[in-house]
């Protein structure tokens, strides 16, 4: 795992910087992967929002041979959902902090920092944004799960916990079964998480329903 600073694609904002949002890309994607999905989200305070979207590290990824690809943290073995390298998803953690603290430096309140992930993207945005200390806006957690819900249980940040959390799956998921998300929805739940569930007629990708529902959460969070 590469410990250096994260490289990024950025959208910065067009008239006073008000939010913040890290969006995290997916296994072999990089950060341009969710930056054309701006324009479709259609936020009423886009003008105030600076987009930040890292590229994960490049590391050999056991599952696809060991190439090495962008990735938050190497799949050991199939299933996806339990044999992954636990270290390198708190490293990937780690890395996300100093981009939440340069919008802290930049004046912008960490309650208007919200993080999303899709996939391994969403693992770290929802491990890192639940045991984050400072007070975020949000999480969007989109066709992902949490192997760290154990760790979480006793690492969980107080700061975090009333915040809103979206998450959504794609129910003919072939890479991600969609159980595995709603698994993660559940044990989240019973944490007393404010979170929801959308589950979509979509395979590993996302869907114009899913973008409609995102925009409302944004739209609710970002006024």
């Amino acid at each position: 795992m590469n410990s250096g600073q994260l490289s990024t694609i950025e959208i910065q904002p067009e008239s006073e910087h008000l939010y913040s949002v890290i969006w995290l890309h997916g296994l072999g994607a990089d950060g341009h992967d969710f930056e054309r999905l701006v324009p479709e989200l259609h936020l009423a305070a886009k003008a105030n929002i600076h987009f930040i979207f890292p590229n994960a590290p490049l590391q050999p990824v056991t599952v696809n041979g060991g190439m090495s690809m962008r990735s938050w943290y190497d799949i050991l073995e199939m299933p996806l959902d339990r044999t992954v390298d636990i270290d390198d998803i708190y490293q990937s953690a780690n890395l996300i902090e100093p981009l939440i603290r340069q919008e802290i430096d930049k004046g912008i309140p960490s309650s208007r920092i919200l993080l999303a992930g899709f996939s391994q993207g969403g693992v770290i945005a929802l491990h890192a944004g639940l045991r984050c200390q400072h007070k975020l806006a949000g999480i969007i957690a989109l066709s992902t799960y949490l192997p760290t819900i154990e760790q979480l249980k006793i690492e969980r940040s107080a700061a975090n916990n009333a915040i809103p959390i979206f998450m959504g799956h794609g129910i003919l998921d072939p890479v991600m079964a969609v159980e595995s998300g709603k698994s993660a929805f559940d044990a989240l739940k019973s944490m007393d998480y404010h979170i929801e569930w959308h589950d979509y007629l979509m395979e590993h990708s996302l869907c114009i329903e899913e973008i409609e529902h995102i925009s409302a959460f944004m739209n609710s969070i970002f006024r």
